[in-house]
Parts: structure tokens; sequence; C-alpha cells
């Protein structure tokens, strides 16, 4: 996992159109779906932050998520997915594992505009987490297709 200021993406190795795409990014960008390239899209969403005893552990197998607030704050949580039990096994279609075990009381970075976060297959994330009470957020995922 990474976890850093935004204005630091740039050292990172992330292909320059991930670069320009999250640089043109505002609290007015429009919902939906962006194709990036052959490998890489994003999706930009707008919900409600959760009770962290309604939160789930989640992994991809896939691709890496490069997760980034645009409006609000969120907390995600995080643990190594071979330390958690499954729930729901893979989905191959929308490249996503859930897993049974409990959210609270474990590792979290806290999303507020600033900063970004990576989180690649072998870590489990729960996310949408609120931190006092429940509040709008706008997000952005990137989908980063991971190449062996």
């Amino acid at each position: 996992m990474i976890s850093d200021k935004l204005n630091n993406l740039s050292f990172y190795k992330f292909p320059k159109e991930v670069v320009d795409f999250v640089n043109n990014l505002s609290s007015e960008t429009a919902l939906g779906k962006y194709v990036i390239s052959d490998d890489i899209y994003a999706n930009v969403e707008e919900y409600f932050t959760k009770e962290v005893t309604n939160a789930k552990f989640e992994s991809h197998k896939k691709y890496l998520d490069i997760q980034i607030l645009l409006k609000g704050k969120e907390k995600i949580s995080y643990a190594p997915v071979d330390e958690l039990n499954i729930l729901q096994n893979y989905d191959e279609n929308r490249d996503i594992v859930f897993y049974s075990d409990n959210v609270e009381n474990v590792p979290y970075i806290t999303l507020d505009g600033s900063n970004f976060v990576v989180l690649f297959p072998h870590e489990a994330h729960a996310p949408q987490i609120s931190l006092n009470e429940s509040m709008k957020v706008l997000k952005v995922v990137v989908k980063m297709k991971i190449t062996s």
C-alpha cells in the first residue's frame, strides 16, 4: 500500500496519462466511468459514508486501486488478504472478493482530498467509512490492470 500527498503523485512510476487525468480532476468532475487507456480506467462516484459496522473488506485480483477524494472525508480500513476469511468468493466479472472479518479496530487511512492511497491485490480494504458522522463524498477510483 502507498499513501501520500496528491502533490507527490508524479514521484511514482504511474503512467503519464494517469498523472494527467488525476491532475485535471476537481470537485466539479462529472460522475461516471472514464477510460484512460486499454488497461486503465477510472470511476467517479458520489455517496454517503457509512458506519464502520456496515463496512466490508474487499480486494481485487486484476486491478490495483488508486483512491482519491474530490469532496469530503472518509476512512479506509486495510488488512492483508491472507489474514481474512472469504465471505463471497471471487467474482471475475466484477474483479472483487468480499471478506467477513470485522473492520473495527484495524489500521486505517483518512482520505481528505489532499492525499491518495494505492491498494494492491494482496491488500484488502474497507472504504466509505464515516469519520464521525455520515457525509456526502465525491471519489475517484483509478483502476490499473496488474501485468505479470
